[in-house]
């Protein structure tokens, strides 16, 4: 199997983490091949200017649709929750920690006036509604070259997801932010596999290191997103946590001027029925 990356140091530390699990789940050998994504290229542009949804994809699915790779490997969180029907996430691997992270202080060791560094839209209202006398400034680029920057003194902090920096083996000056304080971004701590839709022996392989756990949190956020007719560059957070039988669900929007902050808990055989719902409350319909 021919597993497509970008070719950022993060992106091909998932490839590898992919390329284990699915060998010694299957046996199958899997070759990664990286390539550069629209995102890559541009790191100068807003994300939300770039139109967001499916910048870090697009090649990697160009690629699947030649022929050049069986699958893709991203972060769940890049890859659009409106999914191009040629397409299919076939597997999502177990989850990381979900929660945002500060790098070199917390929110409450940062003084009036400090620049924080993000891309994201998400954590630049978060972080006006959580402490506003803080100032963001965009940040764009792999993880290292964001950290970089930081380094380099152009910020005072960074804001960037727990997940990656543990991936990357990064710990030090690491700050995480209550997922209750700052909402995560759907699919955030997840990675998904991506192929295309008509490919049934790949399927078939993917879904042997499929986690249900995962899958079942992270459809109920895409779900909602898709509702929602939002993306992953939208200001809006939403975390489902499976426990048990229950489905715990927060979530908060700030497409409006007024944010929508919904926390709630439900029978995790309703997730479907419910996500049309919460959807319609972030956007104020009920």
């Amino acid at each position: 199997m021919i597993a497509g990356s970008r070719e950022s140091q993060l992106a091909m530390a998932q490839a590898e983490e992919f390329k284990a699990l699915l060998e010694k789940t299957t046996g199958e050998a899997c070759e990664i091949k990286g390539m550069t994504s629209t995102g890559d290229k541009d790191i100068k542009t807003h994300l939300a200017d770039m139109g967001g949804t499916g910048v870090f994809v697009k090649e990697l699915e160009e690629a699947l649709l030649n022929g050049e790779i069986d699958c893709t490997v991203n972060s769940l969180k890049d890859i659009p929750a409106q999914l191009d029907p040629r397409f299919v996430v076939a597997a999502v691997l177990p989850r990381a920690d979900v929660r945002d992270a500060l790098i070199p202080a917390s929110l409450e060791q940062l003084q009036c006036g400090a620049i924080i560094g993000t891309s994201s839209v998400r954590r630049e209202m978060m972080l006006r509604a959580t402490k506003p006398s803080l100032r963001v400034k965009t940040l764009r680029g792999n993880m290292n070259t964001r950290l970089e920057k930081l380094q380099e003194g152009e910020y005072n902090a960074i804001i960037m997801a727990k997940a990656g920096l543990d991936r990357l083996g990064i710990e030090r000056d690491v700050h995480p932010i209550d997922k209750h304080v700052f909402v995560p971004a759907a699919g955030q701590g997840a990675i998904g596999i991506e192929c295309r839709a008509d490919d049934t022996k790949t399927i078939e392989l993917l879904k042997r290191v499929d986690d249900a756990k995962t899958r079942a949190e992270v459809k109920l956020e895409r779900d909602i997103l898709r509702h929602m007719n939002a993306g992953c560059s939208s200001p809006i957070g939403i975390n489902a946590e499976l426990v048990g039988d229950t489905m715990k669900l927060i979530a908060v929007s700030f497409a409006d001027i007024i944010p929508v902050r919904i926390v709630t808990e439900f029978p995790a055989s309703e997730a479907d029925a419910k996500a049309k719902e919460i959807a319609d409350r972030l956007l104020k319909k009920a």
